[in-house]
This record gives C-alpha cells, sequence and structure tokens, in this order.
C-alpha cells in the first residue's frame, strides 16, 4: 500500500552531508551515532513513528515518503527541502563589548545565544563580531537513508505516537471506536487541550476526545493503613505537645543564660 500524507508511519533514518558523502549528523540507530561519534546519552535512539506531511520531519523527506511503501530508500534532499539557504540578513554585526560584558571571548566557531537564538561566531575583527544565525546545515544539500518498516493503523498507538513527537507524557490512553480518553498526571490548561483535541480528531479521525487527571485508586490495605496512621497521630497529638513546649522552654533559658554570661 503506498503511503499518503497523513499516514502514521515507523521509519528508520540516517542523515548526511551530500557534498562530503559520509559526515553522518543525524540517525535513529545507536550503533551508527556511536561509530560516528555523534552518539548523546539524552538521545533516545530506535524507530520513531511519524505524521507524513505534518512537519515532524524535513520538508524534502515528508514530500518523498508520499508514494513509497515498505522497504528501504536513499533519499536526495536539496538544501531548499532541507534547512534552507542562507539568509544574509541572519549575518549580525556585533559589538566586542556585548561578550565583554558577559565574560565571553569570542573566536570564529563559537556558538553563542543571544536573544533567545543561536548563533555562530564567524569572523572577529578588532571590536566586531560577526554572528551568524543561520542554521549549520543551510544551503546544504543532504542524503537520507530511510527505511519504511509499516504504515501504523492502530488508532491506540497513533495517539501514543502523537504525544511522543511532542515529547509530552500521558499516564493512560483509551479508545473505544471513535472516542479517546486521555490520562495526564495534571489536568492540562483548557486551551491546551482543546488545540490537542483538535489535531487528534484531525490526524486520528475521531469524534470525541477527553481529558482527565489520572488518579490511582487505593486499595484496601493502603486504606486501612491511612486510617491506622491517623488514629495513631490522634493519639500522640498531647505528647507532641508537651514535647514542643518543653523544647521550646529550653531554647529559651539557654539564651536568658547565655545573655546572663555575656
Amino acid at each position: 500500500m503506498a503511503i499518503k500524507k497523513g499516514d502514521f508511519v515507523e521509519i528508520n533514518y540516517t542523515g548526511r552531508i551530500d557534498d562530503s558523502g559520509k559526515a553522518v549528523f543525524d540517525t535513529t540507530d545507536i550503533n551508527v551515532a556511536k561509530k560516528e561519534e555523534i552518539f548523546s546519552p539524552k538521545t533516545k535512539y530506535g524507530p520513531v513513528i511519524i505524521v507524513v506531511g505534518e512537519g515532524q520531519v524535513l520538508p524534502g523527506i515528508d514530500k518523498e515518503l508520499v508514494g513509497k511503501e515498505k522497504g528501504a530508500y536513499t533519499l536526495h534532499i536539496s538544501d531548499v527541502d532541507a534547512f534552507g539557504k542562507k539568509d544574509a540578513k541572519l549575518l549580525k554585526l556585533l559589538s566586542m563589548k556585548i561578550f565583554v560584558k558577559e565574560g565571553i571571548k569570542p573566536y570564529p566557531g563559537l556558538q553563542v545565544t543571544i536573544d533567545n537564538k543561536i548563533g555562530f561566531v564567524r569572523s572577529v575583527s578588532g571590536g566586531r563580531i560577526i554572528v551568524d544565525f543561520n542554521h549549520p546545515l543551510s544551503s546544504k544539500d543532504l542524503i537520507y537513508d530511510v527505511e519504511v518498516l509499516r504504515v501504523v493503523t492502530d488508532k491506540k498507538e497513533q495517539v501514543q505516537a502523537f504525544f511522543t513527537s511532542m515529547s509530552m507524557p500521558v499516564e493512560k490512553i483509551v479508545v473505544s471506536e471513535n472516542n479517546v480518553t486521555i490520562s495526564t498526571k495534571k489536568l492540562l490548561p483548557e486551551v491546551l487541550s482543546k488545540a490537542l483535541a483538535q489535531d487528534i480528531k484531525r490526524l486520528i479521525h475521531v469524534t470525541n476526545v477527553s481529558f482527565v487527571a489520572g488518579k490511582t485508586e487505593k486499595t484496601k490495605e493502603e486504606k486501612a493503613t491511612n486510617t491506622t496512621t491517623i488514629k495513631t497521630t490522634n493519639a500522640e497529638k498531647e505528647e507532641q505537645k508537651e514535647q514542643k513546649t518543653t523544647t521550646t522552654n529550653k531554647t529559651i533559658t539557654t539564651e536568658n543564660q547565655e545573655k546572663k554570661n555575656d
């Protein structure tokens, strides 16, 4: 079955820069990441589920996946369908004073964050520094080796993949015909839950989506333990008051004695 826009597909991929042929910068394969020395312990490796055409991967990959079937492909992605072409407007000339104030000694290649934007120092000349806020791979053609493992049709798995793509954990997902109930640790703000519900309805093709705050039902043993604890606490209240008063008096006495000694 040919893949179409809006399909959920599970894929593996490895991306490299076209002009070098070997410079791997992105991969879902942990062995490739270690071999190419780009492994990060913070990255979760393994197949990913994406929605074709939803911008969860580069535009060129989204386009190339349409019409493909299960199997391995080598995709040639032009710069305009990858990270775009370099924009001269994103080259900024900044004063050395900005860096001195922050205690930074600029040099070519240094990554900096200015006004919440990530850039790289391109040149340092006297009191002037040129910072490039273009993506490091802008104006680069790329090659992606992509393996399409399967088309995901299970609605529950689709919903889970939707939240995984946003790195948003959920407690439980229940799908019944055209209804989806999502349990989260804390109740989501209404604005956020409405926006998420609209996307889920559109992508998963369901009618109703509801969010609830996840609660774990206590067992009879846990309830009994809680009851016993309360009784014990009530019985000890008077004794705790007496101990507190004694402790307080000792502290005051000590302080007064210290004043006399002074």
